[in-house]
């Protein structure tokens, strides 16, 4: 998923029922909440370590682009994969072995729309973005959308019975310089940490 709002749960589904009807053994369903964009991610790299200690046999995507939207980055992954003999199937029953060349070719393919796919996208997030600001649309966040902000009250009654900024943190849960900057953002005085 690229956002933790997302939810994960009909991927998951579709994944089980695929492998289960296929008839492989699933050694694990790994969620990842994360841009196809990005080429390092964690998770990812935990499959790919997986490969290389022969874990698996084939990785189980939703969608190619899934696993990447970078055609350089989609070609050297799978390129990783066959060198262990692991294959990418997507759900959509195309498997992505780069072993054959009709395997390479449709990676190609589709890594190239992925591509141009978060190209579009990119563009048209900047083009909105910019048709915002002239409306004079404030961006970003604004005080009281962070989470950390609705602890303020708290944080500004500790300091006022004296606790250092260490104790408030502890007390309320966030970090030393949250504390400090929820103390700055409502006016009152820089104060250390002791």
């Amino acid at each position: 998923m690229s956002t933790d709002d997302q939810s994960c749960a009909r991927q998951e589904a579709e994944l089980t029922a695929w492998a289960k009807r296929a008839d492989f053994e699933v050694r694990g369903l790994l969620h990842e909440t994360a841009s196809g964009g990005k080429t390092d991610r964690e998770v990812r790299n935990t499959v790919l370590a997986m490969a290389r200690r022969r874990e698996i046999d084939a990785v189980l995507v939703t969608e190619a682009s899934r696993w990447s939207r970078s055609t350089a980055d989609l070609l050297s992954t799978l390129e990783a994969l066959r060198s262990h003999r692991v294959s990418l199937k997507a759900l959509s029953g195309i498997d992505m072995d780069l072993g054959t060349p009709h395997g390479k070719l449709i990676a190609t393919v589709l890594a190239g729309v992925a591509e141009f796919e978060k190209d579009l996208i990119r563009e048209r997030t900047k083009s909105g973005l910019a048709a915002a600001r002239a409306r004079g649309v404030k961006l970003g966040r604004q005080f009281g959308q962070c989470p950390s902000d609705r602890h303020a009250k708290r944080v500004r009654d500790l300091k006022a019975q004296g606790a250092s900024l260490r104790v408030i943190a502890r007390h309320v849960g966030l970090a030393v310089n949250t504390v400090r900057r929820l103390l700055k953002d409502k006016g009152s005085a820089a104060v250390e940490a002791r």
